[in-house]
């Protein structure tokens, strides 16, 4: 396998992840109108973000049954590409059920939807995360991994704004009331996006096959301390990484669904008061924060020096912003409340160059400034608790990069089994978040974001127990980290 970046098949594969972070963040609008259209609890109207998120696990599910009766992994067998394809014309189903479900008002089908397009997503994220670890050389794959992300927060940080174009109307237009029969249209074009995307991706030049022991004896210094099972379950980095990747999604998802609670208290109670409608730029800005991070964090996967990776490192983040800005300035939101989030960014800077490129590092790094976001957030008030709360979005931008790197790394011929588990656990965005909503409904949403802080803490731990584990089966991260940088 060569060592180099396949940049145009990388490029075809990764459109696939702007559809998921626009559909992921557009449950962020859906959840409070459908709160005030349905007259839902707090934890009530988190059946948005359970029905997408534990399809994920469904589909992981079935994924790993179905290759269980075939006797064969099922991606080795129709190939990658080909799996993307089918996981696209899947979620092209459930989008297009929201035309039915937004003529009946059916607050079930809606969510019947949502779970159909995750179970796409299922099987997409399966082929496509594993595709862009191994696309090129080993010691860039995170790096590779967290710029698909980059592109996946693209589509995070518009989805929100269409979707509430959709359901709004134009800012100018001052409607604050939401009709349900609105949201059908924003489906109806993704569900058609969906398709052609399938086509598109049928026809490219992205491989359907990889040899993937191959692929573990050049992650290794050592190749005899490799362990070889018949079992993804026998790795301790592939079954702390389950957990982690439950929890990373958890407080990611659970941070921004439980926001719009808290940006709609009255000032008094410590929230901005803020009408339903006028949310988008927030919830724009918390998914924007993580095209921040990952556009940053992405800029080690480029074959470039060393000084011109830091560059990036430093510009690309800016750059980022100045998209978000740049958006949500033409779709008529004043942006100006959110200039001093500049220093926040500068912070997730520094601890992304002092990881040097190791993903265990990382981890721990953004794992801790997590943890003091949460706090801050809790314990002051205004646009400060908000500021601090949506820049959970920055120090979650390369966990998921992070954690599913360490878990798949040394798996050998059990990556796609490795990766199908990993996926399975994405329902943590659905139980973290009702859990959270939960929470909020007995002692006020302000005081819920300690969930988030209990995430955190488990990942900093899995940081330095998976460096652990790994040097033990003679896989290195800063040696490996070092050969990606030359």
């Amino acid at each position: 396998m060569t060592q180099k970046t396949r940049w145009s098949q990388f490029g075809v594969l990764i459109t696939v992840f702007f559809f998921w972070g626009f559909v992921a963040a557009s449950n962020g609008i859906l959840i409070p109108v459908f709160k005030k259209a349905f007259d839902l609890t707090q934890a009530q109207s988190m059946y948005v973000a359970i029905a997408f998120y534990v399809a994920y696990t469904v589909g992981s599910l079935i994924y790993v049954a179905v290759s269980k009766a075939m006797g064969v992994d099922v991606l080795n067998s129709i190939g990658y590409k080909n799996g993307i394809c089918i996981g696209l014309l899947i979620s092209a189903l459930g989008a297009l059920l929201f035309y039915p479900a937004a003529n009946l008002g059916s607050f079930t089908l809606m969510l019947s939807g949502l779970f159909i397009v995750g179970l796409g997503f299922s099987l997409q994220q399966i082929a496509a995360n594993t595709l862009a670890i191994i696309m090129g050389d080993p010691a860039t794959g995170s790096q590779r991994l967290t710029m698909a992300g980059g592109i996946n927060n693209l589509g995070t940080t518009v989805g929100p704004l269409l979707v509430s174009i959709a359901i709004f109307g134009s800012v100018a237009a001052g409607n604050t009331e939401a009709s349900i029969e609105s949201v059908k249209t924003p489906y109806l074009v993704l569900g058609a996006a969906f398709v052609l995307v399938a086509l598109f991706l049928k026809f490219s030049s992205v491989p359907n096959h990889f040899d993937l022991e191959k692929l573990s004896e050049t992650e290794a210094q050592d190749s005899s301390q490799l362990i070889h099972k018949k079992s993804a379950f026998a790795y301790p980095q592939l079954v702390m990484g389950m957990i982690g990747i439950f929890l990373y999604v958890g407080v990611e998802v659970s941070t921004i669904d439980n926001l719009p609670a808290y940006l709609e208290l009255p000032v008094e109670k410590g929230g901005l008061g803020i009408d339903t409608s006028l949310i988008a730029p927030f919830v724009s800005l918390y998914w924007a924060s993580l095209m921040i991070g990952r556009w940053g964090g992405a800029a080690g996967a480029f074959d470039v020096r060393a000084g011109t990776k830091k560059l990036l490192m430093l510009v690309l983040p800016f750059v980022a912003f100045g998209v978000y800005l740049a958006v949500n300035a033409i779709s008529g939101h004043d942006v100006s409340r959110f200039y001093h989030y500049a220093p926040v960014i500068v912070l997730m800077i520094l601890a992304t160059l002092a990881s040097k490129g190791n993903p265990a590092r990382m981890l721990l790094y953004f794992a801790l400034c997590g943890i003091i976001a949460q706090l801050v957030g809790m314990f002051t008030t205004g646009m400060l608790s908000v500021i601090a709360f949506i820049s959970v979005g920055l120090f979650c931008s390369t966990m998921w990069p992070c954690i599913f790197t360490l878990a798949i790394t040394g798996l050998g011929n059990n990556t796609n089994q490795g990766s199908s588990l990993l996926v399975m656990m994405i329902m943590g965005g659905g139980l973290v978040s009702w859990a959270q909503g939960a929470l909020a409904d007995k002692v006020g949403v302000h005081h819920s974001f300690i969930v988030g802080v209990l995430c955190y803490a488990y990942l900093a731990f899995y940081a330095v127990a998976a460096t652990r584990t790994l040097r033990r089966q003679g896989i290195d991260l800063d040696q490996l980290a070092a050969e990606g940088g030359h």
